[in-house]
């Protein structure tokens, strides 16, 4: 005869709604990967300079830019996943199919410059942010420090460990959410700022308008997370590209949905965020040039408190370890794609030399910059107008392997995201014809 179960002990704590919103909570957060942490990178310090100094520059004024870059954003990204999850390849070694050879390498070598000259503005401004919060003396220990734990974390740590590390890091971002209820908010002029576009017909305005968008849709963004939907795939015995494995596509390509909207979503609203609270208290207060992060940092002391500080320049070393691996990485994936390598994070050096050497080469690269007296914010512009430029033909010609079925099978990309992706490639035109004329 069966035995009646135990009952259970009389402190137990039945599992209540609390308790089971929690559970779903921690589970949802699992399911996000390469989606969550791309999106979080791209606020990373030379991008929270960008939407600081608009902030302060027009006030509430550009928050729709952010507003209308999240469906365009979140659109392509989505469309580079699914060219990594279909095909089992990263995004480089797919544009190789169709792009002649000797113009993909100038693509790769300007992204290759452009990601180190990041590097070297986001290590700089992590080293800036520390000696708000540290002793000043030491600025160049820390940055240093930052250049090379980055390396070290990303050569010599597995990929599940290293994934695992970058999406706890982009919770550091909720920092820049959190200041907002430091400071007091007028909400309907929020709302006008993010709902109605509005900006002056002068070169300081369509400037910053151009800046935002190109901080906010760049190029080592799509590669990384191209790349790391193959690592995923590779991580997995159980998983296959779905062009070969077409019944694993429905929850695959769920996951990718909810994952990369929700990434960018992230991306967005901490955009948003930042600019908002610059806006609220340096804009407010007649403070409009802000060059770097740490600079951002520094003026809201003395007017939202010292809390704001310290959580906006911790927020500034956060985002700084999460996008100095992606830009460096973001650059081996490309380069070795696109030369037929060995590469990924889950490779030992010995397995991938070629690989492990760019991302050296880069992040050392972008030390080095810090180090020879490079102008940060100079250097900065020159990243975003290369950025602009290769950013435009990276997209047509992504446009056109998502569409083609003898790359991408029955899985080509649908109607609407096409169009958001093929938007997203004309505002980033508009952009890159922006830097020139204005």
């Amino acid at each position: 005869m069966s035995q009646a179960p135990a009952p259970p002990p009389a402190d137990a704590t039945p599992p209540g709604p609390a308790h089971g919103l929690h559970d779903r909570a921690v589970e949802a957060f699992k399911s996000l990967g390469p989606g969550l942490i791309t999106g979080a990178a791209d606020d990373d310090p030379s991008g929270i300079a960008t939407y600081s100094q608009a902030g302060a520059q027009f006030g509430t004024g550009l928050l729709w830019t952010v507003v209308i870059t999240y469906p365009l954003m979140a659109g392509f990204q989505q469309t580079v996943a699914e060219i990594g999850r279909v095909t089992g390849e990263g995004l480089a070694a797919n544009m190789r199919k169709v792009f002649p050879r000797w113009l993909l390498t100038l693509l790769l070598i300007a992204l290759m410059a452009a990601n180190t000259i990041n590097i070297a503005a986001d290590v700089a401004a992590m080293g800036e942010a520390a000696g708000l919060l540290l002793p000043k003396a030491g600025i160049t220990a820390y940055t240093i420090g930052f250049g090379l734990l980055c390396l070290v974390l990303e050569v010599f740590i597995s990929y599940r460990r290293y994934a695992s590390i970058l999406k706890w890091l982009t919770l550091t971002l909720l920092t820049y959410v959190a200041i907002i209820f430091t400071v007091k908010a007028p909400w309907a002029e929020v709302a006008r700022g993010a709902l109605v576009p509005n900006v002056a017909l002068n070169r300081d305005a369509l400037t910053m308008v151009v800046a935002v968008f190109g901080t906010t849709i760049s190029p080592y963004l799509f590669f990384w997370q191209s790349s790391q939907e193959v690592e995923e795939l590779d991580a997995d015995d159980s998983a296959h590209a779905l062009k070969t494995a077409p019944a694993e596509a429905p929850g695959q390509l769920r996951r990718i949905t909810l994952d990369t909207w929700i990434g960018m979503a992230v991306s967005n609203v901490v955009a948003f965020f930042i600019m908002l609270t610059t806006a609220l208290t340096l804009h407010a207060h007649g403070i409009t040039d802000i060059a770097t992060s740490a600079q951002a940092a520094s003026a809201l002391k003395p007017i939202a408190g010292p809390f704001a500080f310290f959580l906006f320049a911790m927020g500034v070393i956060g985002t700084g370890m999460l996008a100095v691996p992606v830009l460096a990485g973001s650059a081996a994936y490309a380069v070795a794609e696109a030369r037929g390598w060995r590469h990924g994070l889950d490779r030992k050096v010995k397995e991938a030399r070629g690989f492990y050497a760019i991302i050296a080469l880069a992040t050392l690269g972008g030390l080095a910059l810090v180090f020879i007296g490079l102008d940060p914010i100079k250097a900065l512009v020159w990243a975003a107008v290369v950025n602009g430029f290769v950013a435009v033909p990276i997209m047509a010609v992504t446009m056109l392997v998502v569409t083609r079925k003898e790359i991408m099978g029955e899985f080509c990309a649908p109607w609407w995201l096409v169009i958001l992706g093929w938007a997203a490639t004309g505002l980033m035109a508009v952009a890159a014809i922006g830097m020139v004329v204005i």
